[in-house]
């Protein structure tokens, strides 16, 4: 019997891990301290709960870092695109899932294999020597046992900031008289129509009151130790943009153009975008509407939105704090502490951003181990992949003393080699060359999936 890879923490990323270690012939030993101790961001005890978006953002993989990423993770055997697609609901050229049934899918898969045991239990320290291999994957909410132990045994300060929660609307009490159903200049997403946000329009007069409301807005107060934290510039509350400048929104997420007000025939001066968050369509967030005002304030500012005066919200928006290791300085290119080899960490604890990241950085820790822990080669994916510019963007390619968190983009990948044009023919390189490139190096492992489909516990990788 192989002895087990441990993996602390059954989020995007460690759900990840477990599932290509499994499929690997390898047992796996997965700690999940849900629902023994909760987190302030999660609902439930599922594994690979969702507790910001419901979207895993754009499924172009021909124009888009984030589509090829999700390409490159489907062609890899990813347990989490596999779910993703298997309950995604309308989104339009985004992919996004019923959030419910893709953790309740991803837990049962878990809990099925016969590889796979789930300890639902708090681990306070860093592993010791004798588990063996191990990943830490605690994600934005590691318990403050286990983040003073990394901090002690790293010898840096863990960086810190916000992530904010946007608010869930019940669609039957939206206003269609006003609001319509359509997507930015009718583009169609991979699983829905023309028509997947619900927008509500402001025109100057509106939007500038409703900027106002937010100034004013009661806002949640922060404890001593908090008030130093910076947010992540890619969810940013919607207050704190709003204070940039009264424009910046308008230019933001509630920019009007691609969409038409049937009853003007014209784009809106500003519009609140709703995308479905749930398979039935009942539920639908506002887009870009993370926040830190009081709930009561809430309800009162967001119900001045044309559409939604009387709106009712299945869940009101919120903040939750986001830890992350100086990964640059502290990681190898295998993603294991410098210090602890037999330790490694994956998805955004090692200041990746974004639910695709974290799971791409799940997905390459656990078949990092697995090839240690088989004897075999596996060099890290090229750079010119997705995931190899992720990877080796939080591993040494950025600059150690400004680390944040990043989002893949191809800004993170080597510029494509002779004369190429710019714009979607650029971008249209990248993605040819990283296909080709990711090819290469499964086949190359021997970690290679066999099969992509099958929900068979021993499929193997």
């Amino acid at each position: 019997m192989k002895s087990p890879i441990h993996i602390i923490g059954g989020g995007l990323a460690g759900s990840e891990a477990a599932w290509q270690i499994a499929s690997a012939g390898v047992p796996v030993i997965l700690h999940e301290m849900r629902p023994v101790r909760g987190t302030d961001a999660h609902k439930t005890d599922g594994l690979a709960e969702l507790v910001c978006s419901n979207s895993f953002r754009s499924d172009d993989a021909d124009y888009n870092a984030v589509g090829l990423l999700h390409a490159e993770m489907r062609r890899a055997g990813s347990l989490i695109l596999r779910v993703a697609d298997r309950h995604k609901v309308p989104a339009g050229s985004a992919l996004a899932v019923d959030r419910d049934a893709f953790s309740s899918d991803v837990t049962r898969m878990l809990a099925e294999h016969p590889l796979i045991e789930i300890r639902r239990e708090e681990v306070d320290q860093l592993p010791p020597r004798d588990w063996g291999q191990t990943i830490v994957a605690t994600g934005p909410l590691t318990a403050a046992g286990l983040a003073e132990a990394i901090r002690a045994e790293t010898g840096e300060d863990s960086l810190a900031f916000f992530d904010a929660i946007a608010p869930i609307v019940y669609r039957e009490t939206i206003d269609f008289s006003v609001a319509w159903m359509q997507s930015r200049y009718d583009k169609v997403g991979p699983s829905g129509t023309a028509a997947d946000y619900i927008n509500c329009p402001l025109d100057r007069e509106q939007y500038g009151a409703f900027i106002d409301a937010l100034l004013k807005g009661d806002k949640t107060e922060f404890k001593d130790w908090e008030k130093d934290t910076p947010y992540f510039e890619g969810c940013l509350p919607i207050e704190v943009m709003a204070a940039r400048g009264v424009e910046t929104l308008r230019y933001g997420p509630m920019k009007g153009v691609g969409l038409d007000d049937p009853r003007t025939g014209r784009w809106p001066y500003a519009v609140v975008q709703l995308r479905q968050d749930n398979a039935l369509g009942t539920l639908f967030n506002m887009v870009g509407f993370q926040t830190k005002l009081k709930h009561a304030a809430q309800v009162e500012i967001f119900r001045r939105i044309p559409g939604l005066e009387k709106a009712e919200f299945a869940r009101l928006g919120g903040l939750h704090r986001n830890t992350f290791l100086n990964s640059p300085r502290l990681l190898d290119p295998f993603l294991r502490l410098k210090s602890r080899p037999w330790v490694r960490f994956a998805g955004q604890i090692t200041g990746c951003e974004g639910y695709v990241e974290s799971a791409a950085v799940g997905l390459l820790a656990g078949r990092f181990a697995v090839a240690e822990q088989l004897g075999a080669e596996l060099a890290p994916p090229p750079p010119t992949t997705a995931m190899g510019a992720l990877l080796s963007h939080i591993t040494g390619g950025a600059e150690a003393e400004s680390f944040q968190p990043m989002n893949v983009n191809f800004g993170l990948f080597p510029p494509p080699t002779g004369p190429v044009a710019k714009g979607r023919e650029r971008k249209r390189a990248y993605t040819e060359r990283a296909i080709a490139a990711l090819q290469e190096w499964l086949g190359a492992g021997r970690l290679a999936p066999t099969s992509t489909e099958s929900d068979n516990p021993g499929e193997s990788l």
